[in-house]
């Protein structure tokens, strides 16, 4: 039986907006310079009206006070999404690697926070929007951490550590999870077809949009509001410009519909 529906936020795109754009989970890191550069060429070129970034936008975030170190990556990064917010609006949701992303990242940033899920009511259409790992019901470890990292007082408890601890471990849980990517063990759920059907029923939507399980496809889920016309689920794609072939898809909503395209170079 799926959990209960967590409150759905409502965004009512502005009547001058003709098409927004989505991505997800860049993990973006110093040790991977093509993929942020891959970014800053794209928030300087594109012609969306407004930019949803779905959660893992960072590989690893431990604290908003991060930013204050003298060339910090975060603080690079907070600069180039300060320039892009200067154009247009852009939204950012926590993902399961940045979940500590906090108001003053907002502030600086110019970044506005949005919660998880959020219905967004644009081009004629209630789109479902969410990071997509809490529908992930199958991976129960990691439930059972996201509970607790997404409990305030725990990440209060955290917050109040040295900087350079949370920096070790931020480190220790990449290799970590470097490792569990190689193993023959290792288990990644999929989203949770039923959970994600109560979802879009709760908030009035036949679409959602998701990142996390970095499997880019689309999805018909059975509907019984409609037989004839399945509802559908949206997958992004992770960001990585060190794979082959390199990976920089966007999704892109406007009164036309949906399309994909991915910006890497070949």
């Amino acid at each position: 039986m799926p959990p209960d529906v967590p409150p759905i936020q409502e965004l009512a795109a502005p009547a001058s907006w003709h098409a927004v754009e989505i991505i997800s989970d860049l993990h973006l890191q110093r040790e991977e310079p093509a993929t942020t550069a891959a970014l800053q060429r794209y928030l300087q070129q594109t012609t969306a009206d407004a930019l949803f970034i779905l959660g893992d936008l960072f590989e690893v975030w431990v604290g908003d006070d991060s930013m204050d170190e003298p060339g910090s990556f975060e603080a690079e990064c907070c600069a180039m999404l300060a320039d892009a917010a200067r154009q247009r609006p852009v939204y950012f949701m926590h993902g399961n690697r940045d979940f500590l992303v906090g108001s003053e990242f907002a502030r600086r940033s110019g970044v506005q926070l949005l919660a998880d899920p959020t219905v967004l009511d644009f081009a004629g259409q209630r789109w479902l929007l969410s990071h997509g790992d809490a529908l992930c019901l199958d991976d129960v470890e990691y439930q059972k951490f996201r509970a607790i990292a997404r409990n305030p007082a725990w990440q209060a408890q955290l917050l109040a550590r040295p900087l350079a601890e949370r920096r070790a471990q931020g480190r220790s849980a990449r290799a970590q999870s470097e490792a569990r990517k190689h193993s023959p063990e290792a288990f990644y759920g999929d989203v949770d077809a039923a959970a994600a059907l109560q979802w879009l029923v709760a908030a009035n939507s036949r679409v959602l949009i998701h990142g996390h399980t970095h499997r880019p496809a689309d999805h018909a889920i059975a509907d019984a509001r409609t037989p004839e016309s399945p509802a559908m689920r949206h997958v992004l794609s992770d960001w990585d410009l060190a794979a082959t072939p390199p990976r920089a898809q966007v999704l892109r909503l406007s009164l036309g519909g949906l399309e994909r395209e991915n910006i890497a170079p070949m």
